[in-house]
């Protein structure tokens, strides 16, 4: 998930008024439904212009707020931070758009001038002496104010904000860490660049029709597709994202091409060209570690959980290594049956990372009569988005409708009216995003545009959810794999815990959690998928329209712990590396030679390699956000386990009507108002088990 919700209160411009600017940009955000973006209106030559004049004025309105004559008040001071920055923020909401869906040479030199600058709008607001002692006084009273319980919890979080940012550092550290934060803001867009660079310039040409052996007709039809787009003369391309070349990696049966294709994705932001990563990480991680110190702390990774349910290092280490070494087991197990296969077929060759898909397909279909490639004729995107739709209205009470005159940034995007099933409120807006272009990272996500809340009038959030999926033949449907409808599902899990969010004030609105619970909801949603309301209705082949087979969808749920060694081995060395990394006070390392010594150390089978190798791990290195928090998926993953088993252990299992109220009302609505610890032992009576998870996946649960 990625936000683009910029990390400070933002403060409306002075000069917005009924008057239309001359630069769209500078206009709130007008129309129906609160105001939506223009984005018919917008041009890349704005974005400069109209930053530097919505952060001048952003300064004025702190300004005015810090030298208030009047006494601290939460009506005057927080209230205050929480209904400015509208205008601010909603440019910062576009600028994120462009930069994650439209990053071509035009706008990739704006970002590199104007990223910089937030960082210094960021460091002169958490450093503004006046509005802290203003923001402390208020915090140091509340054991004996008035204020609800909400009220109180964000002048927490703003107070613990601005000590985490340095408020109560000496002025020369201040001023230190002033300068790291915007030497940071200026490597992280250089190193999502160059990621963003090699996966456009790198890709496999299929150049004969022997090189398209063993390719769905699906894939094979995507691959032509990007060739002509790319006016290749080859007859097909293989573009160098995780959804084109994990299915090539599966299917394919040229093991050289195989590997040519592994080897391009994994050594992204690290091959010998002007985008290589290695230097730009290296200065990251020296920088983090220096503000670290500056604000007190070990370690980055100390200073980066301080503020997580997690709390130390030490317990996410804890809880990794108690997974990793089952699933390494089963890797092991795996990989032997595998090897198997290999010898069967006369292959003189150990299994490679790059034969590890491929031969695991072989033993789905031999252990569990499961062929991926029956299953994907009935998985089309837009059944499963309407299916996705039926969850929410089941679970959640939401209903979606099209509609077609809000202006959208590319054509490709669709935008749907969100209403509660009961009232008929207009709850939300979500915007879907689907398909892979040039210009556009890699991977799925979800963007909250606007933060719902009730601060400032009743607010309804705008959401989206972007994707890459590979378009076919034109009038034919896109078919996605299992593990692809999998990331549909956890996405659309982030877009509901926006449209869901019932609370006051924006800065504990939606998503605002913290970031190792913020994936709890998205996981949890993932299990919907599986269940056969979902398949009965909407898994339905693209060419009969006949439902899945109901010995199919009992054969999808025996083998649904298929595999789970190697994607938790996957998933898991990336947060261990992550989190070692940010550990180490002597940063005078080789990444490469780092990475390597670091899995030899854990064991890491040598069939499979890091999900993110370190030198185009864009969660760590492209912001701050997942840094020494990648565990995060794992963490939430344990929360997530926990609360299915709630809804498992009654009859009506994942569609109980009380428990989906009860995951509403202390999960999906309350945001940050509540501790999360709290809110979740409202929902299910109980912290949550490690035990849950190990059942989960198929893993021997500890005595």
């Amino acid at each position: 998930m990625k936000k683009l919700i910029f990390a400070l209160i933002m403060t409306s411009s002075g000069l917005i008024a009924d008057a239309q600017n001359t630069n769209p940009l500078l206009n709130l955000w007008n129309g129906q439904y609160g105001g939506i973006p223009a984005f018919d209106k917008y041009k890349i030559q704005d974005f400069k212009p109209a930053i530097e004049e919505a952060i001048k004025n952003k300064l004025s309105e702190i300004d005015k707020i810090a030298n208030n004559p009047k006494p601290a008040t939460f009506q005057n001071t927080i209230v205050a931070l929480e209904k400015a920055g509208k205008n601010l923020s909603q440019i910062y909401a576009v600028f994120g758009i462009y930069g994650s869906n439209l990053n071509d040479d035009e706008f990739a030199k704006v970002e590199e001038e104007m990223t910089p600058k937030f960082s210094e709008l960021n460091n002169k607001f958490y450093q503004n002496t006046k509005i802290f002692q203003r923001i402390n006084s208020i915090y140091k009273s509340l054991p004996k104010s008035s204020l609800n319980s909400e009220q109180k919890r964000l002048v927490e979080v703003y107070y613990k904000n601005f000590v985490r940012e340095g408020a109560k550092a000496d002025a020369k550290s201040k001023t230190r860490i002033a300068e790291i934060n915007k030497e940071l803001a200026v490597l992280f867009t250089k190193f999502s660049q160059n990621q963003l660079a090699d996966e456009s310039n790198y890709y496999v040409e299929l150049k004969s029709e022997a090189d398209f052996d063993g390719l769905p007709a699906e894939l094979k039809n995507a691959a032509i597709e990007e060739a002509k787009e790319r006016k290749s003369n080859a007859l097909g391309i293989i573009a160098n994202t995780r959804s084109s070349i994990e299915p090539f990696l599966t299917f394919s049966n040229r093991r050289d091409l195989r590997q040519k294709a592994f080897e391009i994705f994994t050594s992204r932001g690290d091959n010998d060209n002007a985008n290589n990563n290695n230097a730009i990480l290296i200065q990251i991680l020296k920088l983090r570690l220096e503000k670290a110190k500056l604000l007190g702390f070990k370690t980055f990774a100390d200073w980066s959980l301080s503020n997580t349910m997690a709390k130390t290092p030490e317990n996410t280490m804890n809880l990794m290594m108690s997974v990793w070494k089952p699933a390494v087991e089963k890797v092991h197990q795996d990989v032997e049956q595998m090897q198997k296969i290999v010898d069967k077929e006369g292959g003189n060759f150990k299994i490679e990372p790059w034969d590890y898909r491929y031969y695991a397909e072989k033993v789905r279909k031999e252990k569990y009569d499961v062929d991926a490639n029956l299953i994907k004729p009935y998985l089309q995107l837009e059944k499963l988005r309407e299916g996705m739709f039926w969850v929410a209205g089941e679970v959640f009470r939401l209903s979606f409708k099209q509609i077609y005159n809000v202006p959208v940034f590319h054509p490709d995007v669709r935008v749907f009216e969100v209403s509660n099933k009961d009232t008929g409120n207009v709850v939300g807006l979500w915007y879907f995003d689907p398909y892979a272009r040039k210009g556009k990272r890699s991977g799925a996500w979800m963007n909250a545009y606007r933060e719902q809340s009730r601060v400032d009038g009743n607010v309804i959030t705008i959401v989206s959810n972007n994707c890459n999926f590979i378009k076919g033949k034109e009038n034919e449907p896109v078919l996605i794999s299992w593990d692809d409808a999998s990331t549909l599902f956890h996405e659309f899990g982030h877009a509901l815990h926006g449209l869901c969010s019932s609370v006051t004030y924006p800065t504990l609105s939606g998503t605002n959690v913290p970031r190792d619970y913020v994936e709890f909801p998205s996981q949890i949603l993932e299990r919907w998928l599986a269940t056969p309301q979902v398949l009965n209705q909407f898994a339905l082949h693209y060419q009969t329209n006949q439902p899945m087979p109901m010995s199919l969808v009992e054969r999808i749920q025996n083998a649904s712990t298929f595999n789970e060694g190697f994607s938790t081995v996957e998933t898991i060395s990336s947060a261990l590396v992550d989190m070692k990394l940010h550990q180490l006070e002597d940063l005078n390392i080789n990444p490469k030679e780092y990475e390597a010594k670091t899995l030899k150390e854990l064991n890491m089978p040598s069939e499979i390699v890091m999900r993110h190798r370190i030198p185009q791990f864009g969660h760590i290195f492209s912001n701050d956000d997942y840094a020494a928090g990648y565990y995060g998926y794992l963490w939430a993953d344990v929360i997530s386990a926990d609360a299915t088993e709630a809804f498992t252990e009654t009859k009506e299992g994942l569609y109980n009507p009380a428990v989906s109220k009860k995951l509403l009302d202390h999960v999906f609505s309350v945001g940050n108002t509540v501790d999360p610890e709290t809110s979740y032992k409202e929902f299910r009576g109980k912290a949550p088990s490690t035990d849950a998870l190990m059942r989960s996946r198929n893993f021997p649960v500890s005595k």
